[in-house]
């Protein structure tokens, strides 16, 4: 059975496109009124066509003609929201009111605890988002330490640039431009500045005192288990300590060694997973009667493997480098091609070398449809690619190239296309002359294909050795792993890794994790909403296999593969997924991008479902069984359920506002199911800062 609200997809010819293009004698002809995505009126990112192939967009005048194709801010381009509109998943917050004269009703009290988008870097509160607060009657409830005063964190401020990160023309600005919000302003003073390099990254973090004001104990082993994978569990802070932190270290990054969980093995039940892409072309239409949809089977399965696989750190760096070389899953010709760029891109250099992966990115069918490479030839030529390879993929917008840059580049990179879906190199279509792209030269005068492509190749290792690519993978980096402001200091010291190891993965991670700045940055993120949710289900100790209850029904498909579909559906409806963001950016990696009363709602009922046990396509622990002796009182029962989940006890006042959400005092005596109130209790303590701070 195909899956509901997906739209039907048009018969495509050999490049995943609808037919509007024609091939002809010496390439491709275009249907007037087409684009190479199909769509007759609207540009491939949800603009709309104007004359000279320029594009208009909502809310920006149209470009000037000498500027060429160009991108436009995130809000303009036919995405769903970061922000979900408030009130999202509401209705089963509220399971109770007061509870046995207990003023403090639970939706108040898990407010309270969560603390909503005041739950920052530190767990020092900015105070509650205005939308949250109307949500309960319009009462401000903080949480302990606001340090500012101030109750915007929404990112409403006013920016020092003047631009809202939905308008602003140029995606790297995007996570400057949100930190330029009060919000990061009180971040940036409570990060940490300055450090240095030590041997190793036991011996940093032996050394390296956290001074950070911040909610979360001060344990380097739990530190490196949340940042190093995508949520602690007590199997991996066990691993750690038996193994210490280098050996752990060396293990995950020499993931080949580690075997395979049993969720890996079960990602059988997702069977485009193993089709080539010819397969996948040639059995379209077999594949669109039985409702199988190859893009949604590959985040099925990069959910699964962030949830369940031991080579946790390999799985951190796919999605940071799906982020950074960003190919959305959902674009015209992705259930194709998308799945093979995963697989040959991103996964095989994801410890490797990043110039080797930017250049095979550029020899992808994917990346070549996505941004339009294959309409690019030297009569009629398409800056998309071109363009992104300098301000996305290498030196950034500040890296020093100019449009003139862009616009040689992209006569470089004229030739490049694909042919019954692979690459190929037109020599017809490539533009010979001289080139020069910031200080990269060539004569570019050789019609023997194989030169000319090599010639390309070339180009593209040289931008992704430029300093500038340097500073810009290693600020990306250091704001994944260190701080929404990371330190200059680590930037610099990563940059120069990269440039000294002429991009390699492993000693750039090596420095990082050697490096003070990573471990005294205690508390200093916050999970993104899918983040959230797959920790959630890590703490959880969710089990692949189907609970006993389970019934399969007429859909056809697994248990397993039904389960990880029901994640995806939620993480769409929170708005980030794997491979979601439609645009060649990839998502914002800041926390004030992200929040909203809504996705937060959201995220604390889909915990409850969790703790509950209600999505019955997985085997849950029963809520009274995580602790596995339970205490007889009720403080020390939410101790023990604390550190069984966010693994380290509460403080005085969130232990209180925990025993508010059952309506007892510290010293009631409880059962197993805490009288009733596990499944709530559990939750509140999974909407704590602990859990939302990584």
């Amino acid at each position: 059975m195909a899956d509901q609200n997906v739209p039907p997809r048009r018969a495509r010819d050999d490049r995943g496109w609808d037919g509007r293009q024609h091939p002809t004698a010496d390439g491709y002809r275009d249907v007037p009124g087409a684009t190479p995505y199909g769509y007759q009126t609207a540009h491939p990112y949800g603009g709309q066509s104007a004359p000279h192939g320029e594009y208009v967009h909502a809310g920006h005048p149209a470009p000037q003609p000498a500027r060429g194709p160009q991108w436009v801010g995130p809000q303009g381009l036919g995405r769903q929201s970061f922000q979900q509109p408030a009130g999202t998943g509401l209705p089963n917050l509220d399971d109770n009111g007061d509870r046995g004269g207990d003023q403090v009703g639970r939706r108040r009290a898990l407010v309270a605890i969560g603390g909503t988008a005041a739950v920052v870097a530190g767990g020092v509160a900015l105070g509650m988002s205005p939308q949250v607060r109307g949500l309960f009657g319009g009462d401000e409830v903080r949480i302990a330490g606001d340090a500012t005063g101030t109750t915007v964190t929404d990112g409403t401020a006013a920016r020092p640039s003047g631009q809202q990160p939905s308008t602003v023309r140029t995606y790297t600005e995007q996570n400057e431009s949100y930190m330029g919000s009060r919000a990061g302003a009180a971040l940036k003073k409570n990060a940490p500045a300055g450090g240095r390099t030590f041997s190793g990254p036991a011996a940093a973090a032996a050394e390296t005192p956290v001074t950070v004001k911040t909610v979360l104990a001060k344990d380097p082993i739990r530190h490196l288990a949340s940042r190093a994978t995508f949520g602690a569990t007590p199997k991996v802070l066990a691993d750690i300590k038996r193994m210490g932190i280098d050996g752990w270290l060396r293990a995950q990054l020499d993931p080949e060694k580690i075997a395979p969980s049993r969720a890996e093995l079960k990602l059988a039940d997702l069977p485009t997973l193993k089709l080539s892409t010819r397969q996948l072309r040639d059995q379209r239409d077999q594949l669109n009667e039985r409702g199988a949809q190859p893009e949604r089977e590959m985040v099925d399965a990069t959910l699964a493997r962030q949830i369940w696989s031991e080579r946790q750190l390999f799985e951190v760096m796919v999605d940071f480098w799906n982020d950074f070389l960003h190919v959305a899953g959902d674009f015209d010709g992705g259930e194709v091609y998308r799945n093979s760029f995963d697989r040959d891109v991103i996964r095989k250099h994801a410890l490797g070398s990043y110039p080797d992966m930017l250049v095979a990115a550029n020899k992808h069918p994917a990346l070549l449809l996505y941004l339009n490479q294959v309409d690019s030839s030297a009569k009629a030529v398409n800056e998309n690619l071109a363009r992104e390879n300098l301000e996305l993929y290498s030196v950034g917008v500040d890296g020093g190239y100019t449009e003139k840059d862009v616009r040689q580049a992209a006569l470089l990179q004229t030739g490049r296309s694909v042919n019954d879906g692979e690459y190929v190199f037109r020599p017809d279509r490539h533009y010979l002359g001289k080139v020069k792209i910031l200080g990269f030269s060539h004569p570019n005068n050789s019609a023997d294909p194989k030169t000319a492509d090599q010639v390309i190749d070339a180009y593209l290792t040289y931008i992704a050795l430029h300093p500038s690519t340097a500073q810009y993978v290693a600020r990306s980096l250091a704001t994944r792993f260190v701080s929404d402001t990371p330190p200059k200091s680590l930037v610099d010291r990563l940059a120069k890794t990269y440039t000294i190891n002429k991009g390699m993965v492993k000693p750039l991670l090596m420095t990082l994790f050697s490096s003070s700045e990573f471990w005294a940055s205690v508390g200093q993120k916050v999970r993104r909403p899918m983040e959230y949710l797959v920790a959630t289900y890590r703490t959880l100790g969710v089990s692949p296999e189907a609970a006993p209850g389970f019934k399969q029904g007429d859909s056809g498909r697994t248990a397993f593969a039904q389960g990880l579909r029901q994640i995806q559906d939620k993480l769409r409806e929170l708005g980030h997924y794997p491979l979601g963001q439609p645009t060649p950016d990839g998502y914002p990696d800041v926390y004030v991008a992200w929040t909203s009363a809504g996705t937060m709602v959201n995220g604390w009922n889909e915990a409850g479902e969790l703790v509950a046990g209600y999505r019955t396509q997985f085997t849950f622990t029963k809520p009274e069984k995580l602790v596995a002796k339970p205490p007889a009182t009720a403080g020390a029962y939410v101790d023990a359920l604390a550190q069984r989940l966010v693994h380290q006890k509460l403080s005085a006042k969130e232990k209180n506002l925990i025993l508010g959400v059952a309506g007892v005092p510290a010293t009631a005596k409880v059962d197993a199911t805490f009288n009733g109130a596990i499944t709530a209790v559990a939750r509140a303590i999974l909407a704590s800062p602990q859990h939302h701070l990584r």
